[in-house]
This record gives structure tokens, C-alpha cells and sequence, in this order.
């Protein structure tokens, strides 16, 4: 079996086992394996796509593979990396692993727990290997229905609301994805070759101009509904609020960056006449989403709400590094998404720790509990600092590289753009340091003076978020090595169409 499929069997297999173990501390370290098997295997990948860029393999897609799946639409299971993908599914790998950690201690159905999360990661990685639109969308749809599951059956709150909000908005935008991936696959053929889903092929073809036009709004706008656009975005603060801790780490971490790379991967690609034509209407939306979650965070008093709408800050800090149209904003997009992905499941395992003994997310009745809780103070204070873009951290490594490749355009739109866009650090700092002072400075409340220390689980899931925070941050070159040696083909169709 190849190396990509791999990662769509494992979880399958992982599932299995967990149908058939018996007692929630079989179901939790049979679901810890699974995850440590899908981890190393993600280590695995990147030194093997490594090796093979090493030994002169310059294809844009590596370990790739192709299967006749329906020959009538010639629908094939067509998969295959590049160093994008490779870093998207360590993300995932990464995100999920500490996810089981802080979730260790679940006991309200923890089988069908673990079952929903693996399901939802498994769609995931095969989202990101995909190479066939028509597989891709599938995987995209496996992706997101656990989320229902997992918000209504383990959240908080309004969790059937939150849950049912979620769902139909991004049931809603999976109905424009599948108009854009049939527009896309109808003018195929434009050169009179045979009609195709494979991204690579259709690439090759010069889709007439007007269809670009007419359906690059229905791929953009489909995939950008889950990387929170606005004002399509109202769906993920209250997912958020409602999720359980693993599940928002999940959402927010890896469910989010299928928006970017979707529309890199795809919408932009395919149809960059199209992307020209459109850029700067996204790009406005785009910009209001950034200044506008950033000033939201600012108003609310819940944990999971301020973080909730600082991703959708950061969030379109990547689509208008995608809108940029050049190398090094395309870089930034891509560091910002793995980033973010990081930092803010760093945020919401931090939020689930202190929830789990104050038995309260409301910043104005907390105080002090850097006192009582001093490691978890801590940790949240790094993602903080990360968050608000501190050197040596990956959030300013990304959100550089974005605020440099923008600067780039010399117009006055572009340039207005970019000072909102960077002016919005400002107020990213103003939150950040609110709840750090409210929440963890000054006299400790008194209800809170003994509360229980951090435990040894949610050490280990918060410690290897933290780590990855400060490796990007510190060596940025490797990283941003990787995803530059993929954005080749990218600038060659897109930028010289």
C-alpha cells in the first residue's frame, strides 16, 4: 500500500480497534496509538519527500497515485504531495495527537468520542493528498459532518444551535463548491481533450475567460466559508463557544486551513484569469474580516469567543496573502495557516484547562491565577505573545512574510490595504494583553486559591504545541524552504497566465 493512502487507512483501522475495546482507558490509548502510528507517519512523509527532492525529483506532486474510480465522469482516486500538503498533514497529525492528550479525561461516550474526532481527521488527510477535485470534495465532506456530531452531542451551552448553525452554513458553501468543481469540470475540455477532475490536467487547459469569471466566486466562496470569510464567517465563533476543547482545537487548527488551501490548491489554480478578475473584491472582504475579528475579540468577555474571533482575524491575514499574487505573500498565507494552526489549539487547550477548574470562561471573574495555576498562566501567555506576532515565535514569521509580499504592489489600493492589515497588530496586542492582565495578574480570586495544578496529559498535548510554536519561529527557513520549492508551478501558472 502506498505511503499517502496510508493515512486514510490507519484512522480506519484505528476506528476498528476502538469499536471493539472495551472500557474508557482501552478506548483512550487504543485512540493515543492510533495517533502516535499517524504522527510518526507524518514525520516519516516529510523526511521521505525530503529524500526525494534531494535526489532530483522535481515533479510538482511526489508519491503520487492513480485510480480509475468511475470511468463514466472519469472520477479517479488520483493523490500525491507537495510540501505544502506534507506540512499540512504534520499539522493535522500534530493537532489531533495533543487533542486525544487533553481530552484524556472525556467519559460522557469517550468510544463514539474518539471515533467522531478520528472520522473527522481521517477526511482531513484525504482532503490534503487529493488531487481529484470529485475525491477531494468527498473527503472535504467527510471532514466536516463529525463536527455536527461532535459540537451536539459533547459541547456546551447552545450546542444543538451552535451545531446546527455550523452545519448549514458549511453545507451551504459545500453546495457552492460543488457548482464551481462541475463549472471547472464542464470547461475542461476546453482544448479538446477529455473532461477531467484531476487539478494537474484541468491546469493545463485554457478555461475560457468568462467561465473563469463566472465560477472562480463559487470554488472561492465555497472553500472560503470554512476559512471564516466575511460575513460568512458568524458560524465559527459560535462552533467555537459550544465545542469541547479537542474539537475546537480540531476546528480551529486544521478544519479551518482547508479554506486556504483549497483556494490556492484549486479556485486560484485552475482558473487564474479568474482570480485576477475577482482578487480585489476578496480582497476587501478579506481586509474587513481581519480588522473586524480583531476589534471583535476586543468586545468579548468569554475565552473561547475572543479566540474564536481572533481566527478570524489571523484567518484573513491568509486570504489576503493569497489575494497578494506574489511569492512571498503566498509564502506567508501558507506559514500563517500552519501557524495559526498551532498557536490557536495552543489557545483553546489553555482555555480547557482553566475552564476545567474555574468552571468559568468569563475574563471579569478570574484574576490571579498565574498564582495558583503558574504553568498554565505561562502557556497561555506564550500563545499570547505568539499570537500578537512576538519575534521568535511563529506568528511573526508568518505574518511578516505577508506584510512584505504586500507591500510589494506600489498602488495606493494595495498599499491602504496592507497599513489596515498590519495596523490590525495593534489591536491584536490590546486583547491579548486584557486578558493576560485581567485574568492572570494582580490579587487571585478567592474562590480560585486552590485550584489543582496542570496535569501530566495536558502537559504533554500543551508542550508539543509550544514546541512546534518556537521551531517555526526560530529556524523559519526550513519551513518556508518547503513551501517555497511548491509554489513554482503555482507562480508560473497564476502570475503568467
Amino acid at each position: 500500500m502506498d505511503i499517502l493512502t496510508l493515512f486514510v487507512v490507519i484512522p480506519v483501522l484505528t476506528v476498528v480497534a476502538l469499536i471493539f475495546s472495551k472500557g474508557i482507558k482501552q478506548h483512550r490509548v487504543v485512540a493515543l496509538i492510533g495517533f502516535i502510528i499517524q504522527t510518526l507517519m507524518s514525520f516519516n512523509l516529510i523526511y521521505q519527500y525530503l529524500q526525494e527532492r534531494a535526489g532530483g525529483n522535481h515533479d510538482v506532486m511526489v508519491f503520487t497515485k492513480d485510480v480509475m474510480w468511475f470511468a463514466p465522469m472519469n472520477i479517479h482516486y488520483a493523490i500525491g504531495v507537495d510540501g505544502i500538503s506534507v506540512l499540512m498533514i504534520l499539522l493535522t497529525s500534530i493537532i489531533v495527537l495533543t487533542g486525544i492528550f487533553i481530552s484524556w479525561k472525556v467519559d460522557d461516550l469517550p468510544k463514539e468520542f474518539f471515533i467522531s474526532l478520528i472520522v473527522l481527521a481521517s477526511g482531513v488527510y484525504g482532503f490534503f493528498i487529493s488531487v481529484d477535485l470529485f475525491t477531494m470534495f468527498v473527503f472535504y465532506e467527510i471532514a466536516v459532518i463529525p463536527m455536527y456530531l461532535l459540537i451536539g452531542i459533547w459541547g456546551s451551552g447552545p450546542r444543538e444551535y451552535a451545531a446546527m448553525k455550523l452545519t448549514i452554513m458549511l453545507m451551504g458553501a459545500s453546495a457552492l463548491l460543488l457548482v464551481g468543481i462541475l463549472g471547472v469540470y464542464f470547461n475542461s475540455n476546453a482544448d479538446g481533450g477529455a473532461l477531467t477532475f484531476n487539478i494537474f490536467e484541468i491546469a493545463k487547459v485554457n478555461i475560457p475567460v468568462d467561465a473563469q469569471k463566472l465560477f472562480f466566486p463559487f470554488l472561492f466562496i465555497g472553500f472560503a466559508v470554512i476559512g471564516a470569510l466575511f460575513p460568512f464567517h458568524t458560524w465559527s465563533p459560535d462552533g467555537h463557544a459550544s465545542a469541547p476543547t479537542a474539537v475546537s482545537m480540531l476546528h480551529a487548527g486544521v478544519l479551518m486551513k482547508l479554506g486556504g488551501y483549497g483556494i490556492f490548491r484549486v479556485a486560484m489554480y485552475v482558473m487564474p484569469a479568474g482570480a485576477h478578475y475577482w482578487a480585489n473584491f476578496f480582497m476587501v472582504l478579506a481586509i474587513i474580516g481581519v480588522f473586524y475579528g480583531a476589534l471583535a475579540a476586543i468586545k468579548q468577555k468569554d475565552l473561547k469567543y475572543i479566540n474564536a474571533y481572533s481566527s478570524v482575524s489571523h484567518l484573513g491575514l491568509v486570504l489576503l496573502g493569497l489575494l497578494m499574487m506574489n511569492e512571498i505573500a503566498w509564502k506567508g498565507a501558507m506559514l500563517q495557516s500552519l501557524s495559526h494552526g498551532f498557536i490557536t489549539a495552543l489557545f483553546f487547550a489553555m482555555i480547557g484547562v482553566i475552564y476545567g477548574r474555574t468552571h468559568t470562561r468569563i475574563v471579569t471573574k478570574m484574576s490571579g491565577l498565574l498564582n495558583v495555576i503558574p504553568v498554565a498562566g505561562a502557556l497561555y501567555v506564550i500563545a499570547g505573545m505568539a499570537n500578537l506576532g512576538l519575534p521568535g515565535f511563529s506568528g511573526f514569521v508568518a505574518e511578516m512574510n505577508i506584510f512584505v509580499g504586500a507591500f510589494q504592489h506600489a498602488d495606493t489600493f494595495h498599499r491602504v490595504i496592507t497599513i489596515i492589515a498590519v495596523s490590525s497588530i495593534v489591536v491584536t496586542a490590546v486583547y491579548i494583553l486584557r486578558v493576560v492582565g485581567m485574568m492572570l495578574m494582580g490579587p487571585t480570586t478567592p474562590e480560585f486559591k486552590n485550584l489543582p495544578k496542570i496535569s501530566w496529559y495536558e502537559k504533554t498535548g500543551t508542550y508539543i504545541l509550544v514546541l512546534f510554536i518556537v521551531l517555526i519561529g526560530v529556524f523559519p527557513l526550513w519551513w518556508g524552504t518547503i513551501i517555497t520549492d511548491s509554489i513554482g508551478p503555482f507562480i508560473e501558472k497564476i502570475l503568467t497566465f
